[in-house]
């Protein structure tokens, strides 16, 4: 068991209990996975190849293709060509990479504004637009510095803003991002 979920299940799981008056056992929020994610606006091999191989650096689990599901006359991309590529992680894998976000990687930030987006009650985005912040990838500048934004989004199973929030506050992920956003 990961620390951090040994952190969830004996400290933050009664926060939320008393916080929120559960009645319930399962309906207590919890982190499910994490999401990661490189957006390519083409659909060229030169350009997908590298975010592929960073995802699987940076996580040690490999990344899958993403294909379009429409035709975009604009972009010139066809239905089924593939124009990303995703990670998602679960259960022990989720754990280590979120512990390297809170330890290596959100302390190397310089000036702490993520783009964010709060996609429904449940999902929180965070976009990443160095994506040289990860140690992994630093080591190979050439290879890695065309780059776009990484998103990774965060998961729950919660109902409302303030239980998402809270659950992430709990775990000490950037507390000052996520009040901003709660009052917003």
């Amino acid at each position: 068991m990961h620390f951090l979920e040994h952190y969830y299940h004996n400290i933050i799981k009664y926060d939320l209990i008393n916080r929120f008056n559960y009645k319930n056992i399962k309906v207590i929020p919890k982190l499910e996975k994490i999401i990661l994610n490189f957006g390519c606006k083409t659909f060229e091999l030169k350009k997908l190849s590298p975010s592929l191989l960073a995802l699987q650096l940076i996580t040690m689990k490999k990344g899958k293709l993403t294909v379009s599901k429409k035709p975009n006359i604009v972009l010139k991309i066809r239905k089924g060509n593939p124009v990303g590529c995703r990670v998602i992680l679960t259960k022990n894998l989720m754990y280590k990479f979120f512990t390297k976000l809170l330890i290596e990687v959100l302390p190397r930030l310089k000036n702490r504004t993520l783009i964010k987006k709060l996609q429904s009650k449940n999902a929180l985005t965070y976009n990443f637009e160095n994506t040289l912040i990860f140690k992994e990838l630093e080591k190979n500048y050439l290879l890695f510095n065309v780059l776009k934004n990484l998103q990774v989004t965060f998961l729950t199973n919660t109902k409302t803003n303030e239980e998402l929030f809270f659950l992430l506050n709990s775990f000490k992920f950037s507390t000052e991002m996520t009040k901003n956003m709660l009052q917003m």
